[in-house]
């Protein structure tokens, strides 16, 4: 792969700022209820990153934005801590709407809801999934209940939205509804609004996103016709520029965190001795060690031929869904082997390790589970066998 020099000298600075000014955070109290970082946390770390240059780096100063390759090399080592890419402003749901608003989002809307973003002054929220219990839409948009329709020059919306990553204490949503014809709509909503209200924020097993992953309600939420994003109608086909390069940045950042956990087992395996050896001269721990390095190394060259796709302008959704199965899976299998090699030191608190095994065990359910990537890839197949055939 080749990394431009602009890419390897932004990555550089953001390496040692995550390495030097981040990484200390990690021992921060400032956490909420389920041991999330709190905005006083996020956002004082973000003023390091805005006085060290690497604040929202995959954004240029103009603007434009590193290619995805670059973003690949950039984000990877935003996300050796777990706190880097919050710092660095790199982080989900902010990075991946940031990215849609810049394509999709009218001058007007990108003077009012992107550039409080891109200045890491403001988080935001994407209202997308629904409760399942109640059928809405998770992994299958197309079951989107919440309702858009037009009176005057407002929308109104109602619904009930749930998994909404870091809803509480956003200021800027993004609210996904179905109109009367069927198709899907898009409002930009500045928060909180009296209209949609959080009912509950589950603990869940990851802890890396201040907000939580809360359910809300949505009820008669009044937005200017002008704040929609695009076209009526177009929600979806707006969705599938976001999801693709929404999920390679996922697979970007654990990977920089499973690179830090492997880094810190590494050490811990070579420190430690056990039976008049050190753990890593025992080869079932030396070769977990050695299994590591081949699945860091597969999934970084799936992240770059992915990200290769998405450069040529392709939407990659076929590529995305592969990407996302294949370093999802690898990086489960690094981060357990981590937690296994370091023992009970491997399941506290006194390394990243057992918070890196709990956000990459999440990583497998969000934007969407390895099945039903698998279950679009095969129908992929029985597509393409089809066409083949009647050719």
């Amino acid at each position: 792969m080749t990394i431009s020099e602009r890419a390897k000298g932004i990555g550089a600075r953001v390496e040692a700022f995550v390495r030097d000014i981040v990484v200390p955070y990690e021992s921060d109290p400032r956490r909420d209820h389920h041991g999330a970082p709190t905005d006083e946390l996020v956002y004082e770390m973000r003023e390091k990153a805005r006085a060290a240059g690497v604040l929202t780096p995959h954004i240029l100063g103009d603007g434009d934005h590193l290619t995805q390759r670059e973003t690949a090399h950039v984000l990877i080592r935003s996300g050796l801590s777990p706190l880097g890419p919050l710092a660095c402003n790199t982080m989900a749901p902010d990075e991946g709407n940031m990215y849609l608003l810049g394509k999709v989002g009218s001058p007007d809307i990108r003077e009012r809801f992107l550039a409080p973003l891109v200045e890491g002054r403001a988080r935001s929220a994407f209202f997308m999934t629904e409760p399942a219990e109640e059928g809405g839409a998770g992994s299958d948009p197309s079951l989107m209940k919440t309702t858009c329709r037009r009176d005057g020059n407002h929308w109104v919306i109602d619904g009930r939205k749930a998994f909404i990553t870091g809803a509480d204490g956003a200021s800027v949503g993004i609210v996904m509804a179905k109109d009367d014809s069927g198709g899907a709509c898009m409002f930009l909503v500045d928060l909180p609004d009296p209209a949609i209200r959080i009912e509950h924020v589950p603990n869940t097993i990851d802890s890396s996103m201040p907000g939580g992953h809360a359910t809300v309600l949505v009820d008669g939420l009044r937005v200017p016709a002008d704040q929609m994003l695009g076209e009526a109608g177009e929600g979806f086909k707006y969705a599938q520029v976001r999801l693709s390069p929404a999920r390679l940045s996922h697979c970007m950042r654990w990977l920089g965190c499973c690179i830090r956990a492997h880094e810190i087992a590494s050490d811990y395996a070579c420190r430690r001795e056990a039976f008049g050896k050190q753990l890593v001269d025992h080869e079932g721990v030396g070769f977990m060690l050695a299994e590591n390095m081949i699945d860091l190394k597969q999934a970084e060259l799936m992240i770059d031929w992915c990200a290769g796709v998405l450069d040529t302008g392709s939407l990659g959704t076929v590529e995305s869904s592969m990407a996302k199965v294949a370093v999802s899976e690898a990086l489960m299998r690094i981060a357990d082997r981590c937690v296994q090699m370091m023992g009970g030191t491997g399941v506290t608190d006194k390394t990243i390790v057992e918070q890196v095994f709990r956000e990459v065990r999440a990583f497998r359910i969000y934007d969407g589970p390895t099945e039903v990537h698998k279950w679009s890839l095969a129908k992929k197949i029985k597509r393409d066998w089809r066409q083949n055939r009647a050719d």
